[in-house]
């Protein structure tokens, strides 16, 4: 259900960025083709944003998705659609000023990416998928444990801890960055040695951060992506 979700949102949002482009003249195949365009790269946005921790690395990061977006355009309009009008099979259209206005290509980029962000953080908390299991080896034996049950993950250099929301802890050689890839978006890196289920989070004491009884320290590095996604979830 959660996949379906994000298709109808995509489907829904590029539909109507379809109608604004019809409305500057476009055919509908070329509006539906200069809004694919917009798709892959808010989410390129939407996804390497959080991991850029400089501001300035933002602004760069921001200026690449536009130029991007404004070169995939003109090479829509000059390359394909002028190679295909020589052949008789599309009517060619100069580029619509807006389609070159960094504040309009922005806004476009800004509405989907975050629109995407906050319609999956919806459809995780409606379709959480509370029997999803990872299986992991533990002291030589298989362990097969529920996402939801995972309350957090502890980095003690040659190897890892999974703490569940029961209290059991299972010894594992699996590096925690791999464990962040592997659970999802469901968990949250707060320091180099923890990664929380964000389900179970909310904030403590200052630089810190609540997982059931237990308080885990938010190192300087992930504090604004943290309080970022515990206050997303609270206004969720």
């Amino acid at each position: 259900m959660r996949l379906l979700g994000k298709i109808a949102y995509w489907l829904a949002a590029l539909t109507l960025l379809s109608a604004i482009l019809v409305s500057l003249d476009y055919s509908l195949v070329q509006a539906v083709l200069i809004s694919l365009i917009f798709g892959p790269c808010a989410l390129a946005l939407e996804y390497l944003m959080p991991k850029a921790r400089k501001p300035m690395d933002k602004v760069y990061l921001s200026l690449a998705v536009l130029v991007a977006v404004v070169v995939l355009i003109l090479i829509l309009h000059y390359l394909v659609w002028s190679g295909m009008d020589t052949l008789g099979y599309s009517d060619m259209k100069n580029v619509a000023p807006m389609l070159i206005n960094p504040a309009f290509l922005g806004l476009i980029l800004t509405t989907l990416s975050i629109g995407d962000y906050f319609w999956s953080k919806w459809l995780d908390k409606r379709f959480r998928k509370q029997d999803r299991t990872v299986t992991f080896f533990s002291e030589r034996k298989s362990v097969t444990v529920r996402l939801s049950d995972i309350a957090y993950v502890e980095s003690n250099d040659t190897e890892v801890r999974i703490v569940t929301t029961a209290g059991d802890a299972y010894r594992n050689k699996t590096g925690i960055s791999q464990w962040e890839n592997l659970l999802g978006d469901g968990f949250l890196r707060i320091h180099r040695s923890f990664l929380v289920n964000v389900a179970l989070a909310s904030p403590g004491a200052q630089d810190t951060i609540t997982v059931g009884d237990v308080q885990l320290p938010v190192s300087r590095k992930y504090k604004e992506n943290v309080k970022a996604v515990l206050a997303s979830e609270q206004v969720l």
